[in-house]
């Protein structure tokens, strides 16, 4: 089987639709506003970390989606770890009151999982679909994730107060 540059782009092309959808959620959430006069971007991922606890979920959750749809393109489960790697420090980290909302201007961990998941369909070889056990494996442990993002800052809030006023 020939992988000429013709047989790669009509192999991309079939992941078209899927791709354009993963790019504009990813620039979206990671850089939707460039500051004027400079070149970095501003997304709703690092927005939606202001708002206390549920900001960074929800961010979480669309980081999710691109990782699932991944799977679902055959990306390898090395790089789907890779992917969840990017996530898990932008989750943790932006977990951060303040902190967590600077780190994540910086920190585009969806830019980052778009950037291999093409670098991996533009690779040559044989994509497969991931199976369904090893998806709801994935989305089971993110969801675990997203639930210590949840209980993280719950946690240190409830212990700040009840040190200053307990």
């Amino acid at each position: 089987m020939s992988n000429s540059p013709d047989k790669l782009t009509i192999e991309l092309e079939g992941y078209a639709p899927t791709l354009k959808r993963l790019r504009q959620i990813s620039r979206l959430l990671d850089n939707a506003i460039t500051i004027p006069g400079t070149e970095v971007g501003i997304g709703l991922d690092p927005l939606m970390g202001l708002l206390p606890v549920g900001g960074d979920v929800l961010g979480l959750m669309f980081s999710i989606y691109i990782i699932i749809e991944s799977a679902r393109l055959g990306v390898s489960k090395s790089t789907i770890g890779r992917m969840i790697v990017n996530i898990i420090i932008d989750g943790l980290v932006g977990a951060i009151p303040m902190l967590g909302d600077i780190f994540d201007v910086a920190w585009t961990a969806n830019k980052y999982n778009m950037k291999m998941l093409e670098e991996y369909l533009q690779t040559p070889g044989e994509k497969k679909k991931a199976d369904q056990g090893f998806i709801l494996l994935l989305f089971a442990g993110l969801i675990l994730l997203a639930i210590v993002l949840i209980s993280l800052p719950v946690i240190v809030i409830g212990t700040v107060w009840k040190t200053l006023f307990g």
